[in-house]
């Protein structure tokens, strides 16, 4: 059984997504929190609930859910190359390169998880909580 090397760009593609697999949530989660936290204070310095003639609720809605969705796909990214590294190592293939993606995808599952769950809470807190306390 001959096993055949990806080439220079399968290669360079599947490094770019084992990355984003692995640091796509905490990417997602600065955003999160430079946009949603950014509108918050925007509305109160403005002494109003809109920012641009957008209500504040829905801005703010869309600063959670697009990190968060971003996360859920680095997070889908991270768990399908944690199947393949899992099938490739049972298969006989000892290499260390399958090993240190295999735990990168260990990792990035762990962090995906952790960055989602901040980004849904803190998006409940800037829902939740009035924009601005006098």
């Amino acid at each position: 059984m001959t096993t055949t090397r990806p080439g220079p760009r399968a290669r360079l593609t599947g490094g770019l997504l084992l990355w984003y697999g692995v640091l796509g949530g905490a990417v997602a989660w600065a955003v999160h929190v430079l946009v949603a936290w950014g509108l918050d204070e925007l509305a109160c310095a403005a002494g109003s609930e809109r920012v641009s003639a957008v209500p504040l609720g829905p801005a703010v809605g869309l600063a959670v859910v697009v990190p968060a969705l971003a996360t859920a796909g680095s997070l889908a990214v991270a768990a399908l190359v944690w199947r393949r590294t899992a099938g490739a190592q049972s298969a006989g293939a000892e290499d260390r390169a399958f090993a240190r993606s295999r735990m990168l995808a260990v990792v990035g599952i762990w962090l995906n998880l952790l960055f989602l769950t901040i980004i849904v809470l803190g998006g409940v807190a800037v829902l939740v909580l009035p924009p601005c306390q006098s």
